[in-house]
């Protein structure tokens, strides 16, 4: 977990007295969405085993947590393997869902028409630095693909310089730090820059990139955030979660509408309302209209099959995900990550229903 144990752990207990607090209504809510009819999540038991995207694993580490209260019996466990590896893992049948932050591809060994997405929770990737004596910066697009493919190389370059009139900035050389795994974050941060920074960027977009020799690969997002937190002059890619558990600075990023927007649930949030849901549930928010919108905010997904050869399986992943849907939505915040829009909840719910066992 990228967090201190303990405080996560409080932060557990007080939503779930939260809930509890709530009365019936929100134990109906669980009674009705458990995948085993009448007796709710109490009735599962059994065991899930997960791997995939290190993005959202604050979240899941959470929600697992929260379940257990709910259902005693039934063991979760995530291993934030980075997306890649997640989706190779559930192609080959060694886990029983997986998250990725990124789309299934053909050489991602999950065959066609035999998954499922589902749509957890959304949040920004942050563009993380540290440069002795700068406190706040701003990057355009045109500015941050230069810098990520070194073509700008120390941080008082005159375009830096564009971006942050007043600021005084030092001629340190720049460190570039980016994910060694195949990683759902590298996917959205290389389809950000090639949707806004237009031909400056030359790298393309996926789960691995052909980074510049003198870069410098971590594994995982915390990986990357602890190069950054170590090395004078480095910047990176982060989720915001990682970033603010590492103590990061980050900068604040030029949107579609030309505002300088620092990461947040509320840009996030403005993010999400101008995307488009396309009929699988996959969706990208990334580079999304609005003065309030900030630019870097990427979608996560778990990826089911559409029909298991277990009944009792089938029954016991609805009954998580259901649980991740309705009551785990309302741990999202407390850890920087925005829950669904309600329309894409809904939508998601009823893609769980239709798991077969």
């Amino acid at each position: 977990m990228n967090r201190n144990v303990l405080s996560r752990r409080v932060l557990v207990g007080v939503a779930v007295a939260a809930l509890a607090l709530t009365g019936c209504g929100s134990n109906n809510n669980s009674t009705e969405s458990g995948g085993s009819g009448g007796d709710g999540y109490a009735s599962l038991s059994g065991e899930l085993k997960a791997s995939g995207a290190s993005f959202p694993d604050a979240y899941y580490q959470e929600v697992i947590e929260a379940f257990k209260g709910e259902a005693a019996n039934v063991t979760v466990t995530y291993n934030a393997t980075g997306s890649g590896t997640g989706k190779k893992q559930f192609g080959e049948g060694l886990v029983d869902f997986a998250g990725t932050d990124s789309l299934v591809k053909d050489t991602d060994g999950v065959a066609a028409d035999s998954f499922l997405y589902v749509p957890t929770v959304a949040a920004p990737i942050t563009v993380s630095y540290n440069v002795q004596g700068v406190d706040k910066l701003q990057l355009s697009p045109e500015t941050l693909a230069k810098i990520f493919q070194t073509d700008i190389k120390t941080w008082d370059d005159a375009a830096i310089k564009a971006d942050n009139p007043g600021v005084e900035l030092p001629n340190t050389p720049i460190v570039v730090a980016h994910r060694s795994d195949g990683s759902g974050t590298t996917n959205n941060f290389t389809k950000y820059l090639t949707a806004a920074a237009g031909d400056a960027w030359k790298l393309g977009s996926g789960d691995t990139v052909a980074w510049p020799a003198s870069t410098q690969g971590g594994e995982k997002n915390t990986g990357v955030a602890q190069i950054i937190k170590q090395t004078n002059g480095a910047v990176g890619y982060v989720d915001l979660s990682d970033a603010k558990a590492t103590q990061l600075s980050f900068a604040a990023i030029k949107n579609k509408d030309g505002q300088f927007v620092e990461p947040s649930l509320e840009g996030t949030t403005a993010g999400l309302e101008g995307a488009a849901v396309e009929a699988d549930l996959s969706y990208n928010p990334l580079n999304a209209a609005g003065a309030s919108s900030y630019p870097i905010t990427a979608p996560t997904f778990i990826i089911v099959k559409a029909k298991y050869d277990d009944a009792a399986k089938a029954e016991l992943v609805k009954g998580f995900l259901k649980y991740l849907l309705n009551d785990g939505q309302n741990l999202a915040k407390e850890i920087d990550f925005a829950p669904l829009p309600a329309s894409l909840k809904e939508k998601a719910l009823a893609q769980v229903d239709k798991i077969q066992g």
